[in-house]
């Protein structure tokens, strides 16, 4: 009976766990997992802005970018009526200086409202790897 109890409390547990998992943790790790290539001075017209939320999640919205010398200069964010328009808020990074990117996705930056987020350039991720086939054996041998 308690090993029963406990592989219900494990279940549970895991369940809820991935319940919660943000979207940023889901781009992370598979940014972590699978590399990104170099983001380039440019407009970057299909990017992720992730928000922290105080409870530990994050909302993703869909944004656009300018990098010039590496920092993010300018943030667009895209509604849901197909049009764009400037990020009105004025951001930074920790130290107040414009934000760099690293494997894909921005340092923290912090907005004057004490809002932090992330830009996530989900363009630049790298493809997953190939995988071997495996063959499988006919049912009667």
């Amino acid at each position: 009976m308690r090993k029963s109890f406990a592989l219900i409390v494990i279940l549970m547990f895991s369940f809820l766990s991935q319940a919660q998992e943000s979207c940023f943790t889901k781009l992370e790790q598979a940014f972590l997992k699978r590399g990104a290539y170099p983001v380039g001075d440019d407009n970057h017209n299909n990017v992720i802005l992730s928000f922290f939320n105080s409870d530990g999640t994050s909302t993703c919205v869909t944004g656009r970018v300018r990098v010039e010398n590496g920092r993010i200069v300018h943030i667009a964010v895209y509604y849901d009526d197909g049009t764009y328009g400037p990020f009105e808020k004025p951001f930074s990074n920790d130290k107040k200086n414009t934000p760099t990117i690293l494997n894909g996705i921005s340092e923290m930056i912090y907005t004057s409202d004490n809002e932090k987020f992330k830009v996530v350039f989900i363009e630049k991720l790298k493809p997953k790897q190939k995988a071997l086939k495996e063959y499988e054996l006919p049912t009667d041998l």
